[in-house]
């Protein structure tokens, strides 16, 4: 098959299913919106159940759910009639999710489930079928033909459906409230939870891992406590311990270039750099990161608060990256 006949059949695909979403605008009607509002009022879980290729739709938008603040689990039908029923109570939803509207694994739950009094919300592909009509609350998730060309493979069925769950999971999103914070805490290892969540008094260096030195201590013993702490500079503090100012391994080195072996004939005072950049403890991460990458520095001196002048630790920008943040 030549290439301009491979394109054309994707591009068809992609035309099919971008139709087939686009109808569902007009269907977004009272019944959305009602159905919006019993999974609001909603005391339990919302369980999510389909079959086959609608059983795999279920899964993502069950998981959407409960990543966006709705608490939401995926039912197996199949294994529903074998005991998973148990996981339902009272207080649930049961969203059932068919193309066809007669999956039969479906229907055999039903009966049991109206016997509990809960409510049905049914994301069905045909109007008038079983499920349809069994359904407390009915969304057309219809198409008018399936990508596949031989019109049997659900394609643009499930792009329908997974749009119009994706749809219900960010207005019930918007509904709630649910912010940045809401979804970091729900995702807490993840890169965007990190950039939410992560600040700079879990990474870095406290105590004796902080390099500092006398603003009278001579510039070998200085080196020495770069070389040792391994951070590439120190920190520079009077009498009362207060930071006056910053040392790197390149300032020494450009000292060297200038003043020769004389250098270690100066004190820290002589060579350092004053009003050194810092953070407070609870600063994130990820600004820290900015902050840095604004002023083409690799450290920061950490502060408790801003009335502070002893540093409390010392953040590298090395511990940043390999905390995953990016």
């Amino acid at each position: 098959m030549d290439s301009t006949k491979i394109k054309s059949i994707a591009k068809k695909v992609i035309q099919i299913e971008a139709n087939a979403v686009s109808a569902l605008r007009k269907r977004i009607d009272d019944n959305f919106e009602l159905a919006i509002n019993i999974i609001l009022r909603c005391k339990g879980k919302l369980i999510i159940s389909g079959m086959g290729k609608s059983g795999q739709i279920s899964k993502k938008i069950a998981s959407t759910m409960a990543s966006t603040g709705t608490p939401a689990n995926f039912l197996h039908p199949s294994e529903a009639i074998h005991g998973d029923l148990g996981m339902i109570t009272e207080k649930d939803i049961l969203m059932i999710i068919s193309n066809s509207g007669e999956t039969m694994e479906l229907i055999h739950i039903l009966p049991l489930i109206k016997n509990k009094g809960i409510r049905i919300i049914g994301l069905i592909g045909k109007k008038h079928s079983s499920l349809a009509l069994a359904s407390d609350i009915y969304l057309d998730t219809s198409v008018e033909k399936e990508a596949c060309t031989l019109d049997l493979a659900p394609t643009a069925s499930t792009t329908a459906t997974l749009a119009l769950g994706d749809a219900l999971a960010i207005a019930l999103l918007e509904v709630r409230g649910f912010d940045k914070n809401d979804f970091a805490k729900l995702h807490p290892s993840g890169v965007l939870g990190k950039k939410l969540l992560l600040t700079i008094d879990q990474l870095a260096h406290k105590n004796d891992e902080i390099p500092l030195v006398h603003i009278d201590c001579n510039i070998k013993d200085t080196l020495f406590i770069i070389s040792e702490k391994g951070l590439g500079l120190t920190g520079v503090v009077d009498n009362k311990k207060k930071l006056v100012g910053i040392i790197t391994d390149g300032d020494i080195r450009r000292g060297l270039e200038k003043f020769g072996n004389d250098i270690f004939n100066k004190t820290a005072s002589f060579l350092m750099s004053k009003n050194p950049k810092w953070v407070l403890s609870n600063t994130l991460a990820m600004s820290a990161l900015e902050l840095m990458e604004k002023n083409s520095i690799t450290s920061l001196f950490v502060f408790s608060d801003k009335r502070s002048k002893t540093p409390e630790g010392l953040i590298h920008i090395h511990d940043i990256l390999k905390s995953g943040i990016q």
